[in-house]
Formats: structure tokens, sequence, C-alpha cells
């Protein structure tokens, strides 16, 4: 069983496809059918079963994927002790979508820069399921919607976002949820905090909420609401960021829902020296103590 190997079985169990791990990988999909094919037959067990035209992972293949998050971070303090503790390696960092548009490219640019030893690995998705690759040991270190108080995790504060209903231009404003109950909400899928966030605005003014409609990028989500289908929650840093954002109305939120803070999290005690180094970066583009400040005022 080699390291390769596990990379593979790892992209493909991640993936749910070989076609899409062997797009992230640069590889050909036969090649990592056969890699695949090798280990199975190394171990002896069936580690996907294929499901509705998508491979998930065997009871063996669960097992194997979490000894796999393992070795990979145990390999990585291995190379970084022998190396001096200086950054190498393997780095796997997750984040929600609308970080990883607005605050992540400055943050990656000086990464990269000043440790280019780091193979860094990027992944976007929902907090939930962030959340979950942290606690199965796929991720290193994620971006997510905070703060957290969940056993098992540590994190430093990145930034604080500004959070607005958007709706069609020329819609009243909405002072609580009650001015737009029963309509349809565009939305991530379930295990988005921000989703999360909007369902607990709903409860709090005893609103209903409609239907809500599932949309993986925030640009959909716009313009649906351009179109006058619905309305949508997003940070306002994101939503400046995106064309046509002019044909929209930004409602900002009454507290408590007026602001959510982006979090850097990780398991306690397996800060090496690649988190480290990130850890250093993040509070020099955002300086905790601006943040901080933020909070008291």
């Amino acid at each position: 069983m080699e390291f390769s190997q596990l990379r593979i079985f790892q992209a493909v169990a991640e993936e749910g496809s070989i076609t899409r791990a062997a797009e992230r990988l640069h590889r050909v999909p036969s090649n990592l059918s056969t890699r695949l094919k090798q280990l199975e037959e190394q171990l002896g067990v069936e580690l996907f079963v294929r499901e509705r035209q998508r491979l998930q992972l065997s009871p063996a293949g669960k097992v194997l994927l979490d000894y796999t998050g393992k070795l990979f971070a145990l390999r990585d303090q291995a190379s970084a002790a022998v190396m001096g503790g200086q950054p190498a390696g393997d780095f796997a960092l997750g984040t929600m979508y609308s970080t990883a548009a607005i605050h992540l490219p400055a943050l990656l640019a000086r990464y990269h820069k000043q440790y280019p030893a780091v193979n860094l690995q990027v992944q976007s998705a929902p907090s939930g399921e962030l959340l979950e690759g942290l606690l199965s040991g796929r991720l290193d270190a994620a971006l997510v919607d905070g703060p957290l108080e969940l056993a098992g995790l540590d994190g430093v504060p990145l930034c604080e976002e500004r959070l607005v209903l958007i709706t069609e231009i020329d819609h009243p404003p909405v002072r609580s949820a009650l001015d737009v109950q029963g309509r349809a909400v565009f939305t991530f899928r379930q295990g988005c905090s921000y989703r999360m966030r909007l369902e607990a605005w709903y409860a709090h003014y005893h609103a209903a909420m409609g239907r809500a409609m599932e949309i993986e990028s925030y640009q959909g989500m716009l313009a649906c609401v351009i179109a006058g289908s619905g309305v949508a929650l997003m940070a306002e840093s994101m939503l400046a960021s995106l064309p046509g954002r002019e044909s929209v109305a930004a409602h900002p939120l009454a507290e408590p829902f007026v602001a959510a803070t982006t979090w850097l999290m990780w398991r306690k005690g397996m800060v090496g020296a690649n988190l480290n180094a990130w850890i250093e970066v993040q509070q020099a583009v955002y300086p905790a103590p601006a943040l901080e400040t933020r909070e008291i005022a």
C-alpha cells in the first residue's frame, strides 16, 4: 500500500467519481481505476459500491478513509520534523464559497510566495461538510462560519461579515422576516451555515419561510432574485463582488442576525508547521485586534 494509491483512493472517495477525481489529480481515469483495483486486491476488500451513478464508500472504505487522513497528517508531521519544522508537504484547507471568492486570493498568494514547499489543496463546501472534513481528518484546517463550540476543535477569527437579504430592486424595505414570508428562498444545500442563519431569522419572527431552492453558486442566486423569483441571504462583501448587484435591493438584517464571523478552525493538538505558517499569514493580512475592536464596538 503506497501513499500514491491512498491519494487516489481519497480523491475518488471525496469526489464520488473516478472521472472527477482524475480531473482533480490531472491524471487519466483509466490509471486511477487500475490503481484502485490494485489497492483492493492488496487489501482483499471492496472499497466502493456504486449507487445512483455515484461511487459510495463501502464499510471497509470508510475505515480506510479515516486512517488515510491520519496517515497523511503523520507523514507531513514527520517531514516537517526532519526538515527542522519548516512548512512542507500536503496541507488541505477547506473554505466556504464566499470566503474562497472574497478573502482567500490574498491569503493564497502570500502563503504560496512564502512557503513554496507546501502543496496547498483548497476545497470549497458548506460549513457543515467542512466540519465533517475536519473531524474525519480529511482537512487540516477550514474557514467556516463561527464562533464554534464544538468538542475537539480550536480556532482563530478571520474576519467579520455583514449579512444582507437581497430582493428584487423595487421591493419595499425588509424590516423583519414577516415582510418576505412565504417567498421562495435561494440557498446552498443543507449544511450551509448561512442557510441555518436564515432559517433562524424566519423562526425568530415566527414567519413562514418559503420553499428552499438549492443553488450551487452566488451568481445563480443573484440571477434568480433579479428575475423576481425569491430572496437570498449573502455576505455584503460577496454581493459587492457580483456583476448585476445594482439590479437588486440589499436589506441589512437586524440584531442578532446582522453579522457573522468567519473562523479558521482545526483539530485540537494538530497544529503542525504548515498550519502555524497559515495562521501567521492570516493574522498578517487580517490582524485579529481589528476584528476584536469591531466586535466590542
